[in-house]
């Protein structure tokens, strides 16, 4: 699990404890079945991350969505369900060059204007292929997006840089120079999915 996880299990698990010590069964389960839900949305599974300087990975898990291009290269659309492991990592080794949080709506994250208006993260990264842009973006349920990471970082191919709380979505603009690898309708899983080749 992740750190953030905590600050929601030990406050339903001392509601639980507290429901138990009056009897109260039934509120008892609830706690506990809130907990493992946390702990399971909170799930950080290891990765094995792909070998290959010129391979860029998934930065999250999900179903992709959407692929279209844009004037500074190809933007790839992760929609992640509830379900979804929700941590997100860096496709591409490089250093963290500019963030951005920007406020804003909770439309539902397939949506493909919650990319321009939804609340988000933007991280600018200077790889050895030109500037890689991921955004986190929260969606209807998701109210928080999360980076661990600062302007000035050097980041590894595949290591975590942040979460986004319950159902979102991630985008990663990529530079032409880098072939695309997937599909819209693949499901890809962040940091061991392989969705491009820089050439």
């Amino acid at each position: 699990m992740t750190k953030d996880a905590y600050r929601f299990i030990i406050p339903s698990l001392l509601f639980a404890a507290a429901s138990a010590w009056f009897g109260l069964r039934v509120v008892t389960l609830v706690f506990l079945v809130l907990a493992a839900f946390v702990a399971y949305f909170f799930r950080n599974p290891s990765r094995q991350i792909p070998g290959g300087e010129n391979l860029v990975v998934s930065p999250a898990d999900g179903k992709i969505v959407m692929i279209r291009s844009l004037s500074e290269g190809r933007s790839i659309s992760i929609f992640l369900n509830i379900f979804n492991v929700h941590v997100t990592r860096v496709p591409i080794a490089g250093k963290l060059e500019e963030f951005e949080y920007r406020r804003g709506k909770f439309k539902a994250a397939y949506d493909d204007e919650a990319s321009r208006v939804n609340e988000q993260n933007i991280l600018t990264i200077r790889s050895a292929c030109g500037r890689v842009v991921v955004k986190q973006i929260a969606g209807l349920l998701a109210r928080r997006v999360i980076c661990w990471k600062r302007i000035g970082d050097h980041l590894t191919r595949g290591e975590l840089f942040g979460l986004i709380r319950f159902g979102s979505r991630v985008d990663v603009v990529l530079p032409e120079q880098v072939k695309i690898l997937v599909k819209v309708g693949d499901r890809v899983r962040g940091g061991s999915s392989v969705i491009g080749e820089v050439l």
